[in-house]
Protein backbone atom coordinates (compact mmCIF):
# COMPACT_ATOMS: atom_id res chain seq x y z
CA UNK A 1 0.00 0.00 0.00
CA UNK A 2 2.78 2.61 0.61
CA UNK A 3 4.04 2.17 -3.10
CA UNK A 4 0.25 2.44 -4.00
CA UNK A 5 0.30 5.66 -2.07
CA UNK A 6 3.48 6.82 -3.27
CA UNK A 7 2.58 6.45 -6.75
CA UNK A 8 -0.63 8.42 -6.96
CA UNK A 9 1.27 10.96 -5.30
CA UNK A 10 4.04 11.51 -7.61
CA UNK A 11 1.35 11.54 -10.72
CA UNK A 12 -0.08 14.22 -8.85
CA UNK A 13 2.46 16.32 -7.71
CA UNK A 14 4.13 18.87 -9.23
CA UNK A 15 7.47 18.13 -7.64
CA UNK A 16 7.74 14.37 -7.41
CA UNK A 17 11.12 14.10 -5.53
CA UNK A 18 9.27 15.42 -2.47
CA UNK A 19 6.86 12.84 -2.12
CA UNK A 20 7.55 10.73 0.87
CA UNK A 21 5.81 8.05 2.69
CA UNK A 22 5.83 6.51 6.09
CA UNK A 23 4.23 3.86 7.79
CA UNK A 24 3.75 3.32 10.89
CA UNK A 25 2.54 -0.16 12.74
CA UNK A 26 0.66 -0.60 15.49
CA UNK A 27 -1.14 -3.98 16.21
CA UNK A 28 -3.80 -4.16 13.68
CA UNK A 29 -3.42 -0.58 12.75
CA UNK A 30 -1.76 1.25 10.40
CA UNK A 31 -1.17 4.39 9.48
CA UNK A 32 0.46 6.38 6.02
CA UNK A 33 1.94 9.61 6.64
CA UNK A 34 2.16 11.47 3.75
CA UNK A 35 4.76 14.29 2.76
CA UNK A 36 4.68 16.65 -0.08
CA UNK A 37 5.83 20.10 -0.99
CA UNK A 38 4.11 23.01 0.15
CA UNK A 39 2.85 23.63 -2.95
CA UNK A 40 1.64 20.16 -4.01
CA UNK A 41 -0.84 19.92 -1.02
CA UNK A 42 -3.71 21.19 -2.67
CA UNK A 43 -3.25 19.23 -5.71
CA UNK A 44 -3.25 15.96 -3.25
CA UNK A 45 -6.20 16.92 -1.42
CA UNK A 46 -8.44 18.31 -4.34
CA UNK A 47 -11.20 20.34 -4.35
CA UNK A 48 -13.80 19.48 -1.56
CA UNK A 49 -10.97 16.83 -0.65
CA UNK A 50 -12.27 14.83 -3.28
CA UNK A 51 -8.94 13.25 -4.28
CA UNK A 52 -7.50 11.94 -0.67
CA UNK A 53 -10.35 10.71 0.07
CA UNK A 54 -10.60 8.63 -3.01
CA UNK A 55 -6.78 7.90 -2.05
CA UNK A 56 -7.32 6.89 1.49
CA UNK A 57 -11.13 4.77 0.47
CA UNK A 58 -8.65 2.92 -1.86
CA UNK A 59 -5.97 1.93 0.66
CA UNK A 60 -8.53 1.37 3.65
CA UNK A 61 -10.74 -1.05 1.21
CA UNK A 62 -7.22 -3.01 0.34
CA UNK A 63 -6.45 -2.78 4.44
CA UNK A 64 -9.72 -4.35 5.30
CA UNK A 65 -8.87 -7.35 2.91
CA UNK A 66 -5.85 -8.20 5.12
CA UNK A 67 -7.26 -7.42 8.13
CA UNK A 68 -5.88 -4.41 9.16
CA UNK A 69 -7.28 -0.55 9.99
CA UNK A 70 -5.64 1.73 7.70
CA UNK A 71 -5.72 5.60 8.05
CA UNK A 72 -3.59 8.13 5.82
CA UNK A 73 -2.82 11.62 6.59
CA UNK A 74 -1.03 13.98 4.31
CA UNK A 75 1.52 16.73 5.58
Amino acid sequence: MKDFIEYAARLLAQEPDQVAVTETIDGSTVTYELSVAAEDVGRIIGREGRIIRSIRGLVRAAGARQGLRVSLQVH
